[in-house]
């Protein structure tokens, strides 16, 4: 075989080599982008039940009243226990509610925990605003504490005009809570130094 022939068959092997590396960096990218776009595709548009979020009350309520369920869920290994201070609440349209969520951590070590959540009807997602929420953050408990963790929402007015939800009356939020390790570490294990005794405090 000629030099000639040597020379371009490493050209195509190089060129073959770049381009299969472009790929699999192309491929890497949009793993990474896939969940923070994902994320923002729910947002906008409320699919799977993804609630929106507001910088403020709603300037319009109706006279027309909605009910929203509430409930929770534990996954994992979290040793928490995590209700709502009422299961139902009634509300006009447009109209500012609070719920708080009470959660206590069962274990005799500092966890801290997070917390997913949706809307059903999936369709309500979008009209559902929390303008405040303990879900937007990690949660940290100390060992028996116990800590109230509201969330402070409204109903869109525009709920009432939708025809997938203008005939709904009652709506529920619902969260999942994980336990989110801490340097890597189990979850269960202490993750701070706490005093003894059990205190109560907002979130």
């Amino acid at each position: 075989m000629s030099s000639e022939h040597k020379s371009s068959g490493n050209r195509r092997q190089k060129a073959t080599a770049l381009a299969l590396f472009a790929l699999v960096a192309g491929m890497v990218c949009l793993s990474f982008a896939a969940v923070p776009l994902y994320n923002m595709f729910c947002r906008v548009t409320g699919y799977g039940g993804t609630t929106q979020r507001a910088e403020a009350a709603s300037d319009q309520v109706l006279d027309r009243t909605v009910t929203v369920r509430f409930d929770s869920n534990m996954s994992g290994s979290l040793p928490w226990s995590v209700k709502p201070e009422q299961t139902r609440l009634k509300l006009r349209i447009g109209e500012t509610g609070t719920m708080v969520y009470v959660a206590r951590n069962t274990s005799d070590a500092a966890t801290i925990g997070t917390s997913t959540f949706n809307v059903s009807p999936p369709a309500a997602g979008y009209y559902f605003n929390k303008i405040q929420c303990f879900c937007f953050t990690e949660q940290p408990l100390g060992p028996n504490e116990t800590a109230d963790m509201p969330v402070v929402f409204f109903v869109d007015p525009a709920f009432a005009e939708d025809k997938d939800t203008r005939d709904l009356s009652e709506i529920t939020l619902s969260y999942t809570f994980f336990p989110v390790e801490a340097d890597g570490e189990d979850p269960a294990r202490p993750v701070a130094s706490v005093p003894d005794g059990s205190d109560k405090r907002p979130l």
